[in-house]
């Protein structure tokens, strides 16, 4: 048999890992592991981007488009006579409701695919449509708004190789890889090569995570305490005097200092830490290791507290630490992660001065929340679908995304999807949300395209700036009939008579580009233009990119906002919400328990979820408890518990985690089936997403639901041990 190796680079999440796969004659994947070569992630790849061969040539797979017919069966259709029916379709509901009736939901299972990320929101430009959702705005959207209101800083924040201590607050990236070009690439060596140099490792999170096994300082408070936490952080640095004082009068000024002071009076260490159920002087550690004991170094937050409450001001109060500490690039300091896709810019030590951008947009028409970004809040997507009027979303394309099992309030989304008049799924397998569509198209999967790195705001992914072209190494499968997604939009906006601009080139919308001809027209750095990148099949680190942090110019002054009047009002209403040792309330109700969001290893998100070989590893998701709770209620492994919110309730099975504080319950999301579908716990796990509304405890603005710290009631349905007593498990 002929085999070939051939470089490539996984797509499945941030890491972008340089893979090495060993290819039969009939194109098929025989072998596949980290590529050795690779300066980034130096042979090193996850398990789920090891699972190439099962996603590409599985029985689980998407060969063929699919359509509902009458009967509501689905019968095979091809690509062509899909896209000429889709496209017919839209037409006449643009005609009927106008351009914004047409919605594109783009998920994680494709915001790596360079090409159509950016094809997508070329597609809906050229239709004339906002209704443009993304997994961003149900994610991390805080960190948008909080650069809008508080600035930011031109030259970069400081890497991990620049940094003597490191803060990371609900994040866990030795699983998430989620840390933008701080620990996305080969994880695990690179903190142990950080910690060996003398790094200070602090975590702030629930959960003593993988991470967290690594840490000088672990601080384990309540979910959704995290806003309060930095808030009384900062409080003891400037009570103590160990701020960047030079850094925060050129940057900051002495009457935002000040109103700075006065909104935090309420959090000082006391009642922080009562609040927070933290240990008596576990917030006077954090502030002396991150701001009295070093001077380089950021703090960093994630997925937990960006979907607990208070998220927008949380993300205020980490970036403001940063501020105070002076944690930023300096004139003369290297920029180590820059785009080597979009033209060379300059890094410059002064800051980017408050937007509002989002503040000033339209209000939507959905709970006055604004656009993010130029996306519609992904929160809002089933209300936009449900409420009439002027603007009601009447078609989704769902491009890489499982809607049907990610979103919060899943019984409204499921409802929504009913409402729809048009489902479209861009999907390699029958997910949930396949399963409700009118039209299945299935596309090809990462090695069947040729791509480049994502990259956003001019700073790159990855620990150092690397770029490298990924080939096209496989033909699809025999017999299949299979599109990339840019031809998707691409094809359809041809059909509807729509010109295309991709970047800054206007498409021939007579014959469709090459994928290749698409990724030139993003490679638009002089020392990294298209041919260059494909001479190093492994990558290339340039090491020459004009990189230096250069002076502020005369005319930049600029300066923070630090206490905005707005986040200081939500710092007062803060400061204001009792907190009781004895349990949670929520809209009038009392609860033992909060629900904490966590990652598992194997999956990302919901992609995964269809390989065998997975899923053998994780049938389900259980929820995890701490062993004192479980001995308290009476519970083993295995046994089932209903979970009860304010909203719903759910049945789960209960496993033991030593590594979870008592009084969190923790659980991933997006498993379950549909709602009303009676399916088997072993097998299919249960949706926490049927336990959030989105009709309250969600943000201004970005209208973000509470995804974590939930709170909830545990009801024993069996149980194998006799209970403990209960008293004093929230300790």
């Amino acid at each position: 048999m002929a085999l070939r190796t051939e470089k490539a680079f996984c797509r499945i999440c941030l890491g972008h890992c340089g893979m090495q796969l060993t290819i039969d004659e009939d194109d098929r994947i025989v072998d596949i592991r980290g590529d050795k070569d690779n300066p980034i992630t130096r042979g090193y790849a996850c398990f789920k981007g090891l699972q190439a061969e099962e996603a590409h040539h599985g029985a689980s797979r998407l060969l063929h488009p699919l359509k509902r017919n009458a009967a509501g069966d689905f019968e095979r259709i091809s690509s062509e006579q899909a896209l000429d029916e889709i496209a017919a379709r839209l037409d006449t509901l643009i005609q009927q409701h106008g351009p914004d009736a047409v919605g594109v939901y783009f998920g994680n299972g494709s915001i790596f695919n360079s090409t159509a990320v950016t094809m997508q929101a070329h597609f809906l430009d050229a239709l004339g449509s906002r209704s443009r959702f993304t997994s961003y705005t149900i994610d991390q959207s805080a960190k948008t708004l909080s650069f809008e209101r508080l600035g930011g800083w031109a030259g970069g924040n400081l890497q991990l190789d620049q940094s003597d201590v490191v803060m990371l607050i609900g994040t866990n990236p030795l699983l998430s890889h989620g840390l933008l070009g701080f620990l996305a690439s080969d994880p695990t060596k690179r903190l142990k090569e950080a910690k060996a140099r003398g790094l200070k490792l602090i975590i702030i999170d629930p959960r003593k995570t993988e991470t967290a096994h690594h840490a000088d300082l672990l601080v384990q408070p309540m979910p959704g305490q995290d806003a309060a936490i930095i808030a009384g952080v900062i409080r003891l640095i400037l009570d103590e005097g160990w701020e960047d004082k030079a850094f925060c009068a050129r940057y900051v000024g002495a009457a935002s200092m000040a109103e700075l002071r006065l909104a935090l009076e309420p959090f000082d260490e006391q009642s922080v830490e009562q609040r927070a159920r933290l240990a008596s002087g576990d917030l006077r550690k954090i502030a002396e290791l991150f701001a009295r004991d070093s001077t380089q170094g950021c703090a960093y937050t994630g997925t937990g507290p960006s979907m607990a409450p208070h998220s927008n001001l949380m993300q205020h109060m980490v970036d403001c630490l940063n501020v105070v500490c002076g944690r930023f690039t300096r004139p003369g300091d290297q920029v180590l992660s820059v785009d080597m896709m979009t033209p060379p810019r300059e890094f410059r030590a002064e800051v980017i001065p408050p937007s509002r951008a989002s503040w000033l947009a339209p209000p939507s028409r959905i709970r006055g929340s604004s656009s993010i970004a130029g996306e519609k809040p992904t929160a809002t997507l089933a209300d936009e679908i449900l409420t009439p009027g002027p603007g009601q979303v009447k078609c989704l394309i769902s491009c890489g995304g499982n809607l049907a099992n990610l979103m919060p309030d899943q019984q409204k989304m499921a409802r929504a999807f009913e409402a729809l008049h048009l489902r479209i799924s861009i999907d390699p397998y029958m997910s949930n949300s396949a399963r409700l569509a009118d039209y299945i198209i299935p596309p090809t999967m990462q090695y069947e395209r040729a791509d480049l790195p994502v990259s956003a705001y001019g700073f790159a992914f990855f620990p150092e700036s690397w770029v490298a072209y990924s080939p096209a190494l496989l033909n699809p499968p025999k017999d299949s009939d299979l599109i990339e997604e840019w031809y998707f939009f691409w094809a359809l906006a041809k059909r509807l008579g729509k010109t295309i601009r991709f970047g800054e080139t206007e498409l021939d919308m007579r014959v469709p580009p090459t994928t290749d001809q698409l990724l030139a027209m993003r490679a638009q750095h002089p020392l990294a233009p298209l041919e260059e990148i494909k001479k190093t099949p492994s990558g290339k680190v340039f090491h020459d990119a004009g990189n230096i942090v250069l002076p502020p110019r005369p005319e930049a002054t600029a300066t923070f906002d630090v206490m905005p009047e707005d986040v200081a009002q939500e710092l007062h209403e803060l400061a204001a919400q009792a907190s009781s040792v004895q349990g949670h309330e929520s809209n009038g109700q009392q609860f033992t328990h909060l629900l904490s969001s966590r990652r598992m290893r194997n999956f990302y998100n919901t992609i995964g979820m269809h390989l065998p070989t997975t899923r053998k590893r994780n049938p389900y998701n259980p929820a995890y408890l701490n062993p004192e709770d479980m001995a308290a209620y009476g519970l083993e492994n295995g046994n089932r518990i209903e979970i009860v919110s304010d909203h719903a309730r759910i049945t789960a099975i209960v496993e033991a985690d030593a590594a979870v504080r008592t009084g969190v319950v923790s659980m991933a999301h997006a498993w379950g089936g549909l709602p009303g579908e009676n399916v088997d716990l072993a097998t299919h796990g249960a949706s926490t997403n049927m336990l959030i509304s989105t009709d309250r405890d969600v943000e201004p603005i970005n209208a973000m639901p509470r995804m974590s710290a939930i709170p909830v009631n545990i009801v024993v349905i069996e149980k194998s041990a006799t209970p403990s007593a209960i008293t004093g498990i929230l300790s």
